[in-house]
């Protein structure tokens, strides 16, 4: 994070201030003003769209911090399916990334994160699709928990709900089922579980954020019809924040860095509609809670709380907020008498959180070790301070189990730390990770034990209860058990603390391609989980596949410790894929997992357990050339799948394009969205067409079509466009069958276009020049054919060629037919 970015950063309140989920709060008196205004509004809005990133940051801004109200964003999936401009994590870890990007966003612009299980498989182009996927009777339950659960006064639909078939599906698709829930969730009987634990709910209206870009132009909308539009002002400035809702905005927009949505702040009058579906019209159209009772009335009991409460927002203390402790004390007995169970379960923690915010009153518990195994015990530090005048007494610790962590009571004297040490001992008996990548789910849908469906992550696995009175009011006040560091570089370090298996083994190479029946070593690297272990390791393969030794020992005396075994894996003579899964045994225990961590700046820390497995493939494969130059792009596997098939891959530097010489290289292979991503690019299509022109083959990987650094992409015309085909099952038709690059090396049929994954490729041209050869046509269903996947045209002694389909995907997955496709495409001139 840059130096500007932490300055902005301060002046956001301190509920919202940390990216860090695990970094305590520690809020100033404007921060804490803040955090009194959004307690006095008894309003919820809930906004609904599809993925991370479609969310309109100033509008979730202007509901939390200018309207004050309770906002939630429902996006219905965790955005697997996207690409990632950061790092090399696709499908599942990438949902991993973008679910940490959302909730630090959400942290940033001040409202709450929301799932549904549905799996972002890719892009659809229609909701039937979608939902046929998605499973739509599960996603419509997910929906209408999060409303039943969140009860909000308002629903906001980011997309239109009226027209199929014109943009993605999932998008379509989100607004359809919000727009249908809106009437569901005050109905008993559909969906009775989730109407049984959370009770019907009624929201008073329903509106879709509408633009002039929905109209097609702004001249459009200055003509439309705006009866049904409430307009709001989202443009404003908070001077107690330093920062406008515009600002807050970009900063939490600029979360969503893996798809490079950096943004920057605006100031100024900015407006959002809303156009109203269903529900009651608010009389005022300048205000989305108009006629909705939103004080402290709305409640039984509430008019002695808003008594008391309004007045010290309107007056105040900026000097010394631990002034108002007696006051918000008082409304704290009286809050916690109130018969509104739902609004009692949001205001009474904000409440308890506000009084110990104004106190200065500091709890936390930091566990000795990054990580623990299920059922082991772990040293807990204990810090308690209060930094108020006002009298605090510690009256209890314990752990989340009821077990004390230490004897007496503690009066927490002004300014004076208080310093414990403790043990706790476990109950968890499976580890801790994304919970919805625990079970394996469907294509469309994710699997979530019930009581987490809809969270955005997993809950901390330990928690420390401290029982404290302030003057004559008791309370309960829980804190996650965190993990702390020095560093010498950063200072305080946090990380979560996670439950993990004794022991994990990965294989670090994902697809394994055997182009032929010589045999290969295959590494495994185990990990500790704990200090001193030793077991064995075996490596279970597929039918007719070789493996040897039969398994191998290790020792290890340090957690986190690794040390690698090797197995020689021979294949079949004929063509075969399978799994390799290695096996861990220790004592009469066995481990399958795999921990994968991911460390980037802008999110917690993250571990991650999947299955421990790798992708086998004997292939019938045949490659011409040895030497492949790759200019990386936003990031894709090629080098390495090359690599796996034996080719030597050197990397190219694009700022060395003008200066190397290129025709040491076979061919030159360009990665996915380089165009769009690398600027030094706009000056070197020169060298790269004379590369060509002089009897190299440059292979063009995807791009999109908007935001290139250069249009002149080839040394012919061609224009790129958003054409694409989702299904990848759809029939693909080959128009030069007489091509070279369909008949050498290998002979491309029919049947090398099985098993494809999530898609057939995307952003294909539509426009080409006759130099072009479209080599293959396909389509989805009710779509017209597309010949611009992949063209290939002549350029002097060489060849250049420009693809849209999704090798980027396909050969991580050990797709065999893409294997011995990109193969031609490299041994073209050779």
């Amino acid at each position: 994070m840059t130096l500007k970015n932490i300055v902005a950063l301060t002046f956001v309140f301190s509920v919202h201030l940390t990216v860090f989920a695990q970094q305590p709060q520690k809020p100033n008196a404007s921060e804490i003003y803040h955090n009194l205004q959004d307690l006095n509004f008894l309003g919820s809005a809930l906004y609904v769209a599809a993925h991370p990133d479609d969310e309109n940051t100033r509008l979730i801004s202007y509901l939390a911090n200018d309207v004050h109200a309770r906002t939630a964003y429902l996006s219905l999936t965790r955005g697997d399916g996207g690409q990632n401009l950061m790092g090399p994590e696709i499908r599942e870890l990438l949902g991993v990334i973008r679910t940490q990007e959302l909730v630090a966003a959400r942290k940033t612009d001040g409202g709450q994160q929301l799932f549904t299980r549905a799996n972002d498989f890719g892009y659809s182009k229609h909701p039937d699709e979608t939902l046929a996927i998605w499973n739509k009777d599960e996603v419509l339950s997910d929906v209408v928990r999060a409303i039943r659960k969140f009860k909000p006064d308002i629903i906001v639909n980011r997309f239109n709900h009226r027209n199929p078939g014109s943009t993605h599906g999932h998008h379509t698709s989100s607004a359809m089922l919000s727009f249908e829930a809106f009437d569901l969730v005050g109905d008993a009987s559909k969906y009775p579980e989730t109407a049984k634990e959370y009770g019907i709910w009624k929201p008073q209206r329903l509106f879709f954020n509408t633009s002039w870009w929905f109209y097609g132009s702004q001249e459009k909308f200055a003509k439309a019809d705006k009866s049904k539009l409430v307009s709001v002002e989202t443009g404003n400035y908070y001077p107690s924040l330093g920062l406008s809702n515009g600002e807050i905005a970009s900063l939490s927009r600029s979360m969503h860095k893996s798809q490079g949505f950096g943004s920057t702040g605006t100031r100024g009058n900015q407006t959002e509609y809303l156009e109203f579906l269903k529900g009651d019209f608010p009389k005022d159209n300048t205000d989305v809670f108009s006629g909705i009772n939103t004080n402290w009335t709305r409640i039984d009991g509430g008019e002695a709380i808003g008594n008391i409460l309004n007045p010290l927002a309107e007056n105040f203390n900026f000097k010394d907020p631990s002034a108002m402790i007696p006051q918000l004390l008082q409304a704290y007995e009286l809050l916690k008498q109130s018969k509104d169970n739902h609004w009692r379960s949001i205001k009474l923690p904000a409440l308890q959180q506000l009084i110990l915010d104004c106190g200065g009153i500091y709890l936390e518990a930091v566990a000795s070790t990054e990580s623990i195994n299920p059922k082991a015990s772990y040293k807990v530090s204990i810090e308690a301070i209060n930094r108020s005048t006002q009298p605090v007494v510690l009256q209890n610790i314990t752990d989340k189990y009821g077990n004390k962590i230490s004897e007496g009571i503690l009066t927490l004297a002004p300014n004076e730390k208080q310093e414990i040490e403790g043990t706790i001992t476990t109950t968890a008996t499976a580890p801790s990770s994304p919970y919805w990548l625990n079970e394996k789910g469907t294509l469309g849908m994710y699997a979530a034990p019930k009581n987490l469906i809809g969270l955005p992550e997993t809950p901390a696995p330990e928690k420390v209860l401290f029982t404290i009175q302030i003057g004559r009011a008791q309370m309960e006040v829980t804190r996650d058990v965190v993990y702390k560091y020095n560093d010498p570089v950063d200072g305080e370090v946090y990380k979560p603390f996670h439950v993990l298996p004794e022991a994990t083994a990965s294989i670090a190479e994902k697809v394994i391609i055997f182009a032929d029946q010589n045999p290969k070593q295959i590494p495994v690297f185990v990990r500790s989980g704990k200090n001193r272990i030793n077991g064995t390791v075996q490596l279970n393969a597929p039918k007719g596949w070789k493996v040897s030794p039969a398994n191998q020992t290790f020792t290890l005396e340090r957690s986190g410790e690794t040390t690698t075994v090797y197995f020689t894996v021979t294949p079949p003579e004929d063509q075969s894929e399978g799994l390799l899964r290695p096996l861990i045994q220790i004592g009469d225990r066995y481990f399958d997992q795999e921990l994968v961590t991911i460390d980037y700046d802008h999110i917690p820390f993250q571990s991650v357990l999947m299955p421990s497995e790798a992708k086998v493939s004997r292939l019938n494969i045949v490659k011409k050339g040895q030497n492949i130059g790759y200019i990386e792009g936003a990031g894709d596997a090629i080098p390495e799948s090359l690599t796996q098939i034996g080719y030597t891959v050197t990397t190219i530097a694009p700022s060395a394009i003008n200066t190397t010489d290129l025709s040491n290289y076979d061919a030159i292979v360009v990665g996915i969205r380089a165009y769009n991503t690398v600027p030094e690019l706009a000056f070197t299509q020169t060298a790269l067409n004379k590369y060509v022109e002089n009897g190299g083959t440059l292979i063009l990987q995807y791009n999109t079509s908007r935001r290139l650094v250069t249009e002149d992409l080839a040394p012919y015309p061609l224009k790129l466009s958003r054409d694409r085909v989702t299904d990848e099952f759809s029939q693909v038709k080959i128009l030069a069958s007489n091509h070279k690059i369909l008949n050498s090396p290998n002979k491309i049929t029919q049947a090398d276009f099985e098993n494809w994954v999530q898609e057939r490729g995307l952003y294909f041209p539509n426009e080409w020049s006759k130099e072009f050869t479209p080599i293959l046509s396909m389509k989805d269903k009710g779509s017209p054919q597309l010949k611009g996947a992949l063209l290939v045209a002549d350029y002097g002694k060489g060849h250049y060629i420009y693809t849209g389909l999704s090798f980027f995907r396909e050969l991580p997955a050990g797709v065999p037919g893409a294997y011995r496709l990109f193969a031609n495409l490299v041994s073209l001139g050779n």
